[in-house]
């Protein structure tokens, strides 16, 4: 059986709690109908597809599973983009049949939750995802910087001197801007740079990629906020395996586009949701239309009422990835 394509405009579109499981299970039975790797792990939980009427009833994928198969429902993709990993770790590869679905989401989800970009300078500092390549975060920075390049926007793998000239001249010009960083390059830039930012913000996107000791997120963002005039630290949330970013503008709390939404399963039971306590993050992405939309993460976290989540850790029998905090 042959289940015809979701409208991916209508995914961008989603406006309520309703819309938003009504897409949800019309893009499960897409995937599964059309995925053979989805629908051979859904039969193993010896789930019926016609008794999913819910999105407590829709199974989750592990995410492991991205190092293990692909999962692509199309012949043929555009991009394979990578994991970042450290040494010796196998890297999961996500199969993208349409970059446009993805320019789309990181575009319009960025826009939701800060305006337009092209009222920001980007300065990225990305140099391990620069350096490994296929970097999904790479390439939503370098469309960022193009279309903002006449701001000042720009790339800096390991030239501090220069990005630290970038910023005080942003400063002088009062131009806003986002400094998009890796943590510990973060670290090591504001230690050598230390700055006083009155136009623009700092973003961190996790990880240490074993270049120096693991912080929790509230180690992290108190160092960066002192040696950065002691502002709220931004940071986005993606992975590899997802199309969607959530973003927090401070205190650790993201929030998530319309087409993007968490929940959290037991830590013991993995095919049961909670509410109200942490749990391990599951993630639906409709904007991974093309390959699992349904995904259970490794990440320990908590979701509030009003679906914002907290990222609290990974969890300790999961494999330590190169963008692992440690649980505090």
């Amino acid at each position: 059986m042959k289940i015809l394509d979701p409208n991916i405009e209508t995914l961008f579109n989603i406006e309520s709690d309703e819309d938003f499981e009504r897409k949800s299970l019309e893009v499960f039975q897409y995937q599964y109908h059309n995925n053979s790797v989805y629908q051979r792990f859904v039969d193993l939980l010896k789930v019926n597809p016609n008794s999913v009427e819910s999105l407590a009833s829709i199974p989750f994928l592990p995410i492991s599973f991205f190092k293990s198969h692909t999962l692509n429902l199309k012949e043929n993709h555009q991009a394979v983009f990578k994991s970042s990993g450290t040494t010796g770790q196998s890297r999961s590869q996500h199969f993208v049949a349409d970059l446009s679905v993805y320019e789309k989401s990181f575009s319009f989800g960025f826009q939701r939750l800060y305006g337009d970009i092209n009222s920001f300078a980007v300065l990225a500092l990305l140099p391990s995802y620069l350096e490994q390549g296929d970097s999904s975060l790479v390439y939503m920075a370098k469309s960022f910087v193009e279309k903002t390049r006449s701001l000042g926007s720009d790339f800096f793998l390991h030239d501090f001197e220069r990005l630290n000239q970038s910023i005080e001249k942003l400063e002088a010009q009062g131009q806003a801007y986002i400094i998009l960083g890796v943590s510990y390059a973060l670290l090591d830039f504001l230690e050598k740079f230390p700055q006083q930012l009155t136009c623009g913000f700092i973003m961190e996107t996790g990880g240490m990629k074993g270049r120096r000791k693991e912080l929790t997120k509230k180690e992290l963002h108190s160092v960066l906020s002192q040696n950065s005039g002691g502002g709220l630290i931004h940071s986005e949330y993606g992975m590899t395996e997802l199309l969607s970013q959530a973003y927090s503008k401070g205190k650790g709390i993201y929030k998530s586009p319309s087409w993007m939404k968490v929940v959290t399963r037991s830590t013991t039971d993995p095919l049961t949701l909670v509410q109200n306590q942490r749990g391990l993050l599951n993630i639906i992405d409709l904007a991974n239309v093309n390959s699992c939309s349904f995904i259970a993460t490794e990440d320990l976290g908590f979701v509030h009422q009003d679906g914002s989540f907290e990222v609290l850790g990974r969890f300790d029998t999961s494999e330590i990835r190169g963008c692992n905090l440690m649980v505090e």
